[in-house]
């Protein structure tokens, strides 16, 4: 009889266990998805840009060839097609969530590579000077790395261009908070905290329909 009345008692206990873990486990709030910095990050990889420029590589070399008293100036032009990608460096935006309140810092955008298209290049592609010294290949491929640098600075001081790169990402970006806010029923608001090349930072607040930029 006491072996009986033992093992009611366990069932009860074991019972009673079990409920208290089942009320534990349903209190538990299920967490509610925020805005991720992974998400803004691969937001921003895909929100580069590339321009195409179609330019004209000079090269001019005085006195390149000398015989006796006579010399030779070397001097040509390469024609071709570029590829400047401009964007915003990704490991550089930041994110913190206060219950509705979306703080996104935001580096400016850079020039992220430049490279001559090769498809474009051909024999007709170099157009030598008459009279000039004979062009060799190192003579090309100088041409070519002064193209690239000059298409990269073309790019780097042009500020509109930089500005729509930049304002492109933070579009995306905030219309993924936006979205994620009205998938979870709350309304964020996001302030921007711009970072400059000088390191200054500059604070614009927008709501949530509205995208402000500098």
């Amino acid at each position: 009889m006491k072996k009986i009345i033992a093992l009611a008692m366990s069932l009860v206990m074991c019972l009673a266990l079990t409920s208290c873990n089942s009320g534990n486990e349903s209190s538990v709030p299920e967490k509610i998805p925020e805005p991720e910095i992974t998400k803004m990050r691969s937001i921003c990889e895909l929100a580069t840009m590339e321009c195409y420029y179609h330019n004209v590589a000079k090269f001019y070399e005085e006195k390149a060839e000398s015989f006796l008293w006579f010399t030779k100036d070397k001097h040509f032009w390469i024609e071709y097609a570029g590829v400047v990608t401009i964007g915003i460096d990704a490991s550089l935006v930041n994110v913190m969530v206060e219950d509705e309140k979306v703080t996104i810092t935001m580096p400016p955008a850079k020039v992220l590579g430049c490279k001559v298209d090769e498809s474009t290049l051909n024999h007709r592609s170099v157009i030598v000077a008459n009279g000039s010294a004979a062009v060799t290949a190192e003579d090309q491929t100088a041409a070519f790395k002064e193209a690239q640098r000059e298409m990269q600075d073309v790019a780097s001081n042009d500020m509109m261009l930089l500005k729509n790169a930049q304002q492109r990402a933070q579009k995306l970006i905030e219309d993924y908070v936006v979205n994620l806010g009205e998938m979870v029923g709350k309304e964020y608001y996001v302030t921007w905290l711009y970072v400059t090349e000088d390191g200054t930072q500059n604070i614009t607040t927008s709501s949530q329909s509205d995208t402000t930029t500098q």
